[in-house]
């Protein structure tokens, strides 16, 4: 199983929500932002293979990586483009069930990233975010 390339979406203002998000928690919730890293770690490692309950289809392609601590679940939104890139899309701290406004954030980026997947790609690596 080739590993998959990981990359973050990027607005058209060049800001990646998901990167800053991550920065965010890192800041202000260590322990939180090592759960959400493993899970990224892992989509790395196993992409399309990687089952619940770590991951969950949501719709039209949008799938949640999941990563919990206490009573917060924390969720990143991701597509895949192709077979082997995954594209973190977007990044919410839940309690229930994610709000359709999110999914349908996430399901625009993707068809904003596969319309030009250059000006919507940023780069990063997860121990410096």
């Amino acid at each position: 199983m080739p590993q998959t390339t990981l990359l973050f979406y990027r607005d058209a203002d060049g800001i990646s929500p998901v990167w800053e998000w991550l920065k965010d928690l890192r800041a202000k919730n260590s322990k939180a932002f090592a759960k959400c890293a493993v899970r990224i770690r892992r989509l790395a490692e196993m992409g399309h293979e990687l089952r619940r309950p770590e991951v969950d289809l949501l719709r039209d392609g949008v799938y949640e990586l999941r990563a919990r601590l206490s009573t917060v679940n924390y969720r990143l939104l991701y597509f895949f483009h192709g077979r082997n890139v995954a594209v973190l899309a977007h990044s919410i701290t839940k309690e229930d069930e994610i709000p359709a406004v999110e999914i349908n954030r996430a399901v625009e980026r993707k068809r904003a990233f596969a319309a030009n997947p250059v000006k919507h790609t940023f780069i990063g690596d997860i121990e410096n975010a």
